[in-house]
């Protein structure tokens, strides 16, 4: 389980390509400190688990349907990433929580630049787009943001927007982002139950309903 306060600006050192996987390599002094092995890191809102590590560096193992989903995917050497350590209980959680497991990517549709703030906005799945809710949290490439707008629900390209602050634009990747970029997304963990169970709830005739012991629905 992760915050969404990102600890650092990482690097990616060097990409094996595993067959249907692939072993990343990632420079980051203060995410890899008193890490051991099994510790998970997430790499730009992606969960990775420590498989090997030095001072300032640590590996890990990516298999393909994190690939496939995530913009890991295009992982290269030199390739900047946001890193945060897994959270422990009693921790301040300063963003909100985040599990690591990204629903998918969003794409950079347009950037409002002001004198010293940014707003994205991000095309998204139309899959996606009923779990994102305006003034709730998102996490965007690993970053707990808040959302400030999102798309009517008849548009036909769903959006959402976030604005950015000077911190967070320094000490994130989300300050280079260009139009075009994608981006990995964790939509609220309670929005994708909620979602889940409505689906269920929905599938099921009153008769299939769970009950108590006492035959009370």
């Amino acid at each position: 389980m992760f915050t969404g306060i990102i600890e650092e600006i990482g690097e990616i050192v060097a990409v094996e390509q595993r067959g249907d996987s692939a072993r990343l390599t990632v420079r980051g002094p203060r995410a890899v400190a008193g890490a051991r092995h099994g510790d998970s890191i997430a790499v730009s809102g992606v969960c990775l688990t420590v498989v090997d590590q030095g001072d300032d560096w640590f590996a890990a193992d990516v298999m393909r349907i994190t690939l496939d989903m995530s913009t890991l995917s295009d992982a290269a050497p030199g390739r900047l990433v946001d890193l945060e350590r897994a959270a422990h209980l009693g921790d301040p959680i300063g963003g909100h929580l985040v599990q690591g497991h990204i629903d998918g990517t969003a794409t950079v549709a347009s950037i409002e630049p002001g004198e010293h703030w940014r707003v994205i906005r991000f095309a998204i799945d139309a899959a996606h787009a009923p779990l994102v809710v305006r003034k709730g949290s998102i996490a965007v490439d690993g970053t707990s943001l808040t959302v400030s707008a999102v798309s009517d629900a008849a548009d036909p390209q769903p959006w959402f927007e976030v604005s950015l602050i000077p911190e967070t634009l320094a000490a994130t990747t989300l300050g280079t982002l260009a139009v075009g970029d994608r981006v990995n997304i964790e939509t609220d963990i309670t929005a994708r139950q909620l979602q889940r169970l409505a689906a269920w709830s929905s599938s099921l005739g009153a008769a299939e309903q769970p009950t108590d012991e006492r035959g009370l629905a």
